[in-house]
């Protein structure tokens, strides 16, 4: 059975920094395309970045130079480096994991996680 458990979120005032963290069992990250989703109220999840079983890494644009994805093998986890982390990077924020290459779409992604909230404040 597949497990993706997020951590790390919290209140944070504009202009600092978080890290999430993504605990998996039943799979192993460095098998699959590990991505970070984040979905805002009433809105659909929006995708955030991801890294591929071969180690590319890809970034929305809206994160790009301030989120930075990675994963520790021996660990068996995902991370989210968040930084200059500004008021509309609040959401809930979700690991997600796929087969295969990356992709931007959620529906492509076949496991995931409870979601963790992250709330910047101006």
């Amino acid at each position: 059975q597949v497990q993706l458990v997020e951590s790390g979120g919290g209140l944070v005032q504009a202009g600092g920094s978080l890290r999430l963290s993504c605990t998996a069992s039943g799979l192993t990250v460095n098998d699959y395309t590990m991505a970070w989703f984040r979905q805002f109220p009433g809105n659909e999840r929006e995708f955030v970045a991801a890294i591929t079983w071969i180690g590319n890494r890809v970034v929305a644009d809206s994160v790009e130079g301030r989120f930075i994805i990675s994963r520790d093998s021996a660990k068996n986890a995902l991370y989210l480096q968040m930084n200059s982390l500004k008021p509309e990077d609040t959401a809930v924020y979700y690991c997600a994991a796929r087969r295969g290459t990356y992709s931007m779409t959620q529906n492509e992604y076949i496991y995931w996680g409870q979601g963790t909230q992250v709330t910047v404040s101006s």
